[in-house]
């Protein structure tokens, strides 16, 4: 339970690391880069999707 609030929270403020976390280095991840650099929240919404 502790697990998922703390990948909650990184993928608020850091949606990379979330990602990375979860999935590992994969195409979710570099899917989640690229939208960081375009939007933020974006890639806030996908870090989300991939966490819960």
């Amino acid at each position: 339970m502790d697990n998922k609030i703390v990948l909650i929270l990184l993928a608020i403020f850091l949606p990379p690391v979330a990602v990375a976390l979860k999935s590992g280095a994969g195409k979710s991840l570099l899917i989640n880069i690229i939208l960081c650099f375009l939007f933020y929240i974006p890639a806030v919404i996908h870090a989300l999707l991939v966490v819960l």
